[in-house]
């Protein structure tokens, strides 16, 4: 480790390297022994002081070597965390009881073309509930390697392929550990039912069967408008976003819940994505 000013700091004690309790510095580099001097004598006290000098002050009385006990923990500040494991399905509340999404450590995935909202939706939801709760975006995963990123408008490889899966994983690897202790988490992610390099199976891998996915789908002239206002690789031609929508219709029929959210802002959209999270603790969706 390098620091940014001064000197370099020394490397800590190991045994047979460098002081020890108790050091001096007679020990490292000794005196010669007198010849006439007997091991054990009475030390020899100093000269008197020259002549028009005051003599110094007394020194302190010899420190008493410590009580021998256990040593003292030191104090690093560390906090245990439970270790993160797969997200077990949550429990579902009594007949008589309704399940309350916003007061429950939940695990949810948000599905959806470019321009669904996905990202604004799980923000605005995670922002607002009444437990601690954490947003992780695949996009914004995938986009912390910078130098050698792999785009995939330009097309997908092997490569582009490779840090999809990368970012997933870290995702999934975020999630448990939040979950584990006992925070929330919303991802987000455009996975397509008919691929399954970015389907669903990984995620239920990285994550758990706990995992509760929801399908944000409003119609493609609402996803062509808001696709229109972003910028950079976030944004695609229309062209993509049409074709990515209509791979999206394959997600009806296949069990999951859908939200068609055409007509709604965000703070709607995230009343109904509650609405529909009770019913997946209720009667979690088979996937």
């Amino acid at each position: 480790m390098q620091h940014a000013v001064g000197s370099p700091l020394p490397p800590p004690h190991q045994p047979g390297h460098g002081p020890a309790t108790g050091w001096s510095p007679a020990a490292h580099h000794p005196v010669p022994p007198n010849p006439g001097a007997h091991q054990g004598s009475v030390p020899v006290p100093p000269p008197p002081p020259a002549p028009g000098y005051p003599a110094p002050p007394p020194g302190p009385a010899a420190a008493m070597p410590p009580a021998s006990g256990p040593p003292t923990p030191e104090t690093t500040g560390h906090v245990p965390l439970p270790p993160g494991g797969p997200v077990a399905m949550p429990m579902a509340p009594p007949a008589a009881a309704i399940a309350d999404p916003a007061a429950t450590t939940l695990a949810v995935l948000l599905i959806g073309p470019a321009g669904a909202g996905k990202t604004s939706v799980a923000k605005f939801w995670a922002d607002h509930r009444r437990v601690p709760t954490a947003h992780i975006s695949l996009d914004d995963v995938r986009e912390w390697v910078r130098s050698g990123f792999a785009d995939p408008q330009s097309g997908w490889n092997d490569n582009s392929e490779a840090q999809y899966r990368l970012a997933r994983r870290t995702c999934g690897f975020a999630a448990r550990n939040f979950l584990a202790n006992g925070i929330s988490c919303i991802l987000d992610d455009a996975v397509f039912p008919d691929r399954p390099v970015v389907g669903l199976g990984g995620w239920k891998r990285h994550v758990g069967p706990g995992l509760l996915p929801v399908v944000l789908l409003p119609g493609l002239d609402i996803v062509l408008e808001r696709n229109a206002e972003r910028s950079g690789n976030r944004r695609l031609s229309d062209e993509e976003v049409a074709r990515i929508h209509g791979r999206m219709a394959g997600w009806y029929g296949s069990g999951l819940p859908i939200i068609d959210n055409s007509q709604l802002d965000v703070p709607e959209t995230a009343r109904v994505l509650d609405d529909v999270l009770a019913r997946s603790i209720a009667s979690p969706p088979q996937w």
